[in-house]
């Protein structure tokens, strides 16, 4: 009776080692994509600043993605609100360009944004599965699980329906919170 061996053949293995280095050769030649959720608040900032320090590498393409409410239709109205609508969508552009400056000087990635109307989470998860990133990065604001029940979280929403890993950053904290 023939003994089965448990070990692969030597050459096997190899054949597998290059395939596995060529796949990565390439896509650090092709760069990941990465998308980031963004909005004015400080917990973006910081939602930024890590994933700089910790997901993004040369070729990497980080995307920006700002939601606001409602929809594109409603801009070209003349309404108060529309114009604050219209002032926001300026903002968040200028926000945008200011955060593509940064990443460029730090880690130089490549990045593209794009502002969208509709529901925050929706249109999250709908970027994230057009766009096919590695992560979608979101900032928390750490409001807690009772007031995220009450009031809703895009976070929350985003990591039970998104297509890809979700990484939520929480906020930075103060030295006054461990003062004892």
């Amino acid at each position: 009776m023939e003994e089965m061996s448990a070990i692969p053949e030597e050459k096997e293995v190899v054949v597998v080692r290059e395939a596995e280095l060529e796949r990565e050769t390439v896509q650090r030649r092709r760069g990941r994509d990465i998308l980031l959720a963004i909005d004015h608040t400080p917990f973006t900032k910081n939602a930024f600043n890590w994933t700089l320090a910790h997901l993004c590498r040369l070729a990497d393409t980080l995307h920006f993605l700002h939601v606001l409410p409602g929809s594109e239709e409603e801009l070209l109205c003349t309404s108060p609100k529309t114009k604050n609508q219209r002032v926001h969508l300026e903002a968040a552009e200028a926000w945008m360009d200011k955060l593509a400056a940064e990443a460029y000087d730090v880690t130089m990635v490549k990045t593209e944004s794009k502002v969208v109307y509709g529901d925050p989470g929706k249109e999250i998860c709908a970027a994230a599965a057009r766009i096919k990133p590695i992560a979608t990065v979101l900032g928390s604001r750490g409001r807690g699980i009772v007031k995220s029940l009450l009031m809703g979280s895009v976070s929350e929403y985003c990591a039970h329906h998104c297509c890809c890993p979700v990484v939520i950053v929480p906020p930075e904290e103060t030295e006054d919170e461990y003062d004892f």
